[in-house]
């Protein structure tokens, strides 16, 4: 059965056909695009009139998020901003630590049991200057249940008292640059990096290896993902432990699921061999809706949370210059094997020092082991110069930069951790298109909440939260940021000869927007609403998540 979309508009990323009002959808695929008379020549079909007012782009492919942000809706929010939840309720953000402490209290007298673990997350204190929340703030709450509050960045956990007793950690004599301590010698509560966060995160119950395939959260990020647009999107750092991997094939496979899923598997506590022999078994069970076999290291922290590595001359007000999340020469064995044997590497490079670290290693794993298209790909990338680009552009590496830094960190990075001279060039999207690196766009949610066209206004707009503009030599026009949402994505993941633009052969992925983004001024690109998605021919309105 073939059946023929109308829009008002389809802007289909394809230049040669650059927009029509037309779609024709058959199996799936997009059978063609032009005017209605153009397609009747492909035999019968039935007309579907439903978006006559709307716009279709190709589905957004999110290129670095986490099914996270489905998970973490059953805990607390505890974000400095308003935030909507899979349902489109919008929750306050909480402007303190005293408003954060506040709120879990709340949430705790919801607890079936005195001794419940009690989880808050998205809390991001450099909004709050000097005061940094410890043990005894969160023992205000309990001292009686297990607590954990985990930072916007995913990088530095907060624990009470009880916490950190229950993972073994309240003792004096700690020398771990991820375990601060207070006056007295004991752990402050306030940890960061993975050796530091993940005893304390398993004893309140946050254990990434279940949440791999935790069905309910899978199924309420699908919804984030509707409502956002997205029909396309990476779980971009999962153990993805045999347990989990019946379960996502089960739920992806599902008529009713309405993304595509792109997982790669995090290397953290395997061998350099143990890693790639596993990334490369996955990748022969990959399906059509569930697609493995990448892997993902992390060589450095956050730039808010002072962890991401920094060469000379480090942090603007002098903080230390951060951590190695990975030894460096682990980092090196994994880029060799990965390349010898066709397993694309996505690596979390935040500080300029890891982005030298990670293209370096890619020079020595190409000197040993050629390759024409590898397409290793930085994550964040965030402080990258013109020297490197221009090096990743001759080693064939791509970028993603995560451009909603400059909304919501952007003031805090021009005034504490970069200084005002490298906030005016960080996620340097207009130097990339320039110097002919491929690079794409993201959220990392729940990191930020899910949503490409936020991430497209930031890169297009790079205003702060306070309204500043950082960076105007930085700034692309609207249809380069569509491109990185939809086929610049697509690109990083090898997935643009299925996705990320609409034209004859590729799948049937479009987001339904009520604006045309191309027409509207700039500045209210984040404000067009998305009614829903169309997904391998399926329909699916996000008031719904579910209506094909």
């Amino acid at each position: 059965m073939t059946i023929i979309y109308a829009a008002r508009r389809i802007i289909t990323m394809d230049p040669t056909r650059t927009d029509t009002t037309h779609v024709a959808v058959r199996d799936g695929r997009v059978l063609g695009t032009g005017t209605l008379d153009e397609l009747r020549g492909w035999g019968r079909f039935d007309l579907d009139e439903r978006f006559i007012d709307k716009v279709l782009v190709p589905g957004f492919v999110e290129g670095h998020s986490h099914i996270g942000e489905g998970v973490n809706w059953r805990y607390v929010y505890c974000g400095f901003h308003d935030r909507s939840d899979p349902d489109g309720r919008v929750w306050p953000g909480a402007r303190s630590i005293e408003a954060v402490v506040e709120r879990l209290r709340e949430a705790q007298s919801h607890l079936a049991s005195p001794t419940e673990p009690l989880i808050g997350w998205g809390f991001d204190p450099i909004y709050f200057g000097e005061r940094r929340c410890n043990r005894h703030d969160l023992d205000g709450v309990s001292t009686q249940r297990p607590i954990a509050l985990t930072h916007a960045s995913g990088h530095i956990t907060n624990a009470n008292t009880l916490a950190l007793e229950l993972a073994g950690f309240l003792r004096i004599g700690h020398d771990h640059p991820g375990i601060m301590l207070g006056a007295d010698g004991l752990p402050n509560g306030e940890l960061k990096g993975p050796e530091a966060m993940t005893p304390v995160l398993e004893k309140v119950g946050l254990n990434k290896a279940a949440m791999a395939g935790d069905r309910a959260g899978l199924l309420a990020f699908a919804k984030l993902a509707v409502r956002a647009g997205v029909t396309t999107a990476t779980d971009l750092a999962t153990p993805l432990p045999e347990s989990a991997i019946d379960e996502l094939l089960q739920i992806t496979g599902g008529h009713d699921f309405p993304l595509r899923l792109v997982p790669a598997m995090h290397v953290r506590g395997q061998t350099v061999e143990q890693a790639i022999e596993r990334a490369i078994s996955l990748k022969a069970r990959s399906t059509d809706a569930l697609r493995m076999g990448r892997v993902k290291a992390h060589a450095d922290g956050s730039i808010q949370g002072f962890s991401a590595r920094m060469r000379w001359p480090g942090y603007y007000n002098g903080a230390p210059q951060g951590m190695w999340y990975v030894e460096p020469e682990y980092l090196q064995q994994v880029y060799r094997l990965a390349m010898r044997h066709g397993i694309q590497m996505h690596t979390h490079t935040n500080g300029d020092a890891a982005i030298d670290l990670a293209i370096d290693c890619v020079e020595q794993a190409l000197r040993e082991h050629p390759s024409a298209d590898h397409r290793f790909t930085l994550q964040h990338c965030q402080m990258a110069d013109r020297a490197q680009l221009q090096r990743m552009k001759t080693l064939g590496m791509c970028a993603n930069f995560f451009a909603n830094h400059h909304f919501y960190w952007g003031d805090a990075h021009y005034d504490m951790t970069l200084g005002p001279d490298r906030a005016q060039r960080m996620n340097p999207c207009r130097s990339a298109q320039e110097i002919g690196v491929p690079y794409t766009i993201h959220s990392d949610a729940p990191v930020t909440p899910l949503g490409p066209l936020h991430v497209a206004w930031c890169t297009v707009n790079r205003l702060t939260a306070s309204g500043r503009l950082l960076g105007d030599y930085e700034r692309i026009d609207v249809h380069s940021a569509l491109r990185a949402i939809t086929l610049g994505a697509a690109y990083t993941l090898h997935l643009e000869g299925e996705v990320g633009s609409i034209e004859t052969g590729k799948r049937a992925d479009f987001a339904v927007l009520d604006h045309d983004p191309l027409a509207i001024a700039s500045e209210r690109l984040k404000d067009v609403t998305v009614w829903g998605t169309v997904q391998g021919g399926r329909v699916f309105a996000a008031n719904a998540a579910a209506s094909h």
